[in-house]
């Protein structure tokens, strides 16, 4: 005991002597955050009002805005100086449905069985970064491994890892062998690859959405209906049972969590919205019924055009990937999300920005606001429903949407006017983070 007491002094002193080797000390460094001076030649500040302020510098005190001063007043002897004279500044942008964790591919159904959560997380953290640099500072995923997915989310949190602030919903809740659960594999194969969010009957369902909880969703992702990509020939109607659906959404709200819903099927968005469900995620086949449930609801609608865009010409090229089940539901649902956005648009119901990206490539996600406004919004409707829309529906309007004192600090910026032509937020320039930049070009 004695020679090991000997031992274990001597190897922390060694440590303790190779730590203050590798930490240099702390002379006179200043303890107070960085400030930054970001120069803005156009801004708009609050999206909700639509109003461009000009020439404007905003004061950045570690990861908040602390102040808005008129003119071009930075000063480089109390902090860092943004120069964006000539740019166009606007919140950091909300994606409100994306995948991190993957992208459609040839062998996406390969990966299923061949990439471990540990293997899906580094993807994500691949694809996080590429969605920031696209001007996302914000996203929600909704459909991942638990294990990647929360891992992934902390990640950013802790600083980790560059990537937006993820919102995480972890396996969706699923029917037995519908959309969200696993198939088209052996059997035995299924059985191993299917997540605890899968259920069948209420009491098992609420099972499933406080499993879920438990292991660290912040919204309850469930797929209501049929999908696209799920390869099996089961539709795109209503999957869950209507007792299902209120066992669903109670327990969700009761333990303070939000629901989204994947809905193709009229009957499966209706019967949601019935059961107090809060948004629907694509809203293919939604009817007046529909609109009159979501406006009474106070619903929103996440359309993902760029989705049904992406697999329906998938689908019809010639290097199309997709099984036949996949094939024939991308065919049939795709084009039709265009006209439903239309008419949930003049019906006066809330659209939040929303792409599926995991399905089209992320860093893409961007082409959504023009798909938006063919669909009938203005630039600033569908810069709204990507800002201080996104913002509500996540509830995190303290947090993003806006540039406001107080507020973090995610502050993007693009070259030309994009309420004159939204394809400019393609085309992103800066990109700052919690005021970090991340991007300067």
């Amino acid at each position: 005991m004695k020679r090991f007491g000997i031992a274990l002094a001597a190897l922390m002193a060694s440590a303790v002597s190779a730590h203050a080797q590798q930490t240099p000390v702390a002379t006179g460094v200043s303890t107070q955050p960085n400030t930054t001076f970001v120069e803005a030649g156009r801004l708009l500040a609050d999206p909700s009002n639509g109003v461009v302020q000009r020439d404007k510098t905003l004061v950045i005190r570690g990861n908040q805005v602390v102040e808005v001063r008129d003119g071009f007043v930075g000063d480089p002897s109390q902090g860092k100086v943004v120069d964006l004279r000539q740019a166009f500044v606007l919140p950091g942008l909300i994606d409100s449905h994306v995948h991190l964790t993957g992208q459609q591919n040839p062998n996406a159904r390969l990966e299923e069985v061949t990439l471990s959560d540990a293997d899906q997380a580094m993807v994500g953290a691949r694809y996080a970064r590429r969605t920031l640099m696209a001007g996302f500072t914000t996203v929600a995923d909704l459909g991942a491994s638990n294990q990647a997915i929360f891992a992934l989310r902390n990640a950013v949190r802790n600083g980790d890892v560059p990537g937006p602030r993820i919102i995480a919903a972890g396996s969706s809740v699923s029917i037995h062998g519908g959309h969200g659960d696993i198939n088209g594999y052996r059997e035995d194969v299924m059985h191993l690859l299917s997540s605890e969010s899968i259920c069948s009957g209420p009491e098992d369902c609420m099972r499933a959405v406080r499993t879920q909880v438990r292991a660290g969703a912040d919204i309850i992702k469930i797929t209501a209906t049929g999908g696209v990509l799920s390869n099996t020939a089961a539709g795109l109607n209503q999957q869950f049972s209507d007792d299902e659906l209120s066992a669903i959404v109670g327990s969700a709200h009761r333990m303070g969590r939000q629901v989204t819903a994947h809905a193709h099927g009229v009957d499966g968005i209706n019967a949601f919205l019935r059961a107090g469900g809060d948004s629907i995620e694509h809203g293919t086949y939604l009817d007046d019924q529909s609109i009159r449930l979501f406006k009474s609801n106070g619903a929103w609608l996440i359309p993902t055009l760029l989705a049904g865009d992406f697999v329906a010409r998938i689908a019809s090229g010639p290097d199309n990937f997709f099984t036949p089940a996949q094939t024939a539901k991308a065919l049939e649902a795709g084009p039709k999300m265009l006209d439903m956005a239309r008419r949930a648009h003049e019906g006066g119901v809330k659209i939040a920005f929303g792409t599926d990206s995991g399905v089209s490539a992320h860093g893409d996600n961007a082409q959504e606001f023009a798909l938006l406004v063919r669909a009938g919004l203005s630039p600033l409707e569908a810069i709204q429903a990507a800002t201080v829309g996104a913002a509500e529906h996540l509830r995190i309007a303290n947090e993003a949407g806006k540039i406001a004192v107080g507020m973090p600090a995610d502050i993007v910026a693009v070259s030309g006017d994009p309420l004159t032509d939204v394809t400019e937020l393609e085309r992103m320039k800066f990109v700052m983070k919690s005021g970090v930049v991340y991007r300067a070009d």
